[in-house]
């Protein structure tokens, strides 16, 4: 089911029926200052967690995975989990320009952050997270990570 939908997302970003979404100087912005672990203060451009970053001053959720979380973990192994794939989303992000997506028939999820798939030559980065074991495609549900 999971590879199912994550064949279906990136065939939906290749025939551009994700659309992508216009960010402004946020490419710019990466490009001279990056995209740094976000920490306290005003956040503009950077990284919450594994699947929330702050990209031009507006909160945004990597739609297409969810990642374990780091700021209340259930156990220690999801906090590891957590920080190696907020570390590895910096990385992902810093490595040159990407295009944001809409998610398909919402654009913003309870807490108010924009959804979005974040995407490089034709590819999800959150696919990139998938594939290295640092989160879970969105099934449309938290799932335990102890």
């Amino acid at each position: 089911m999971k590879s199912l939908l994550t064949g279906l997302i990136s065939a939906a970003v290749l025939l551009g029926a994700i659309s992508p979404v216009s960010y402004g100087e946020a490419a710019q912005s990466a490009r001279t200052s990056g995209y740094p672990k976000c920490a306290s203060g005003a956040r503009y451009n950077c990284v919450v967690d594994g699947d929330t970053l702050w990209i031009n001053g507006q909160k945004v959720r990597v739609a297409d995975i969810d990642a374990p979380e780091i700021s209340t973990p259930k156990c220690a192994s999801e906090l590891a989990l957590g920080n190696r794939a907020t570390e590895r989303l910096i990385e992902l992000v810093n490595e040159g320009p990407f295009q944001l997506h809409a998610w398909p028939g919402r654009d913003t999820d309870r807490y108010g952050r924009k959804l979005r798939v974040l995407v490089r030559d034709g590819r999800s980065l959150g696919d990139r997270l998938v594939s290295e074991g640092l989160a879970r495609t969105w099934s449309g549900r938290r799932e335990p990570w102890c």
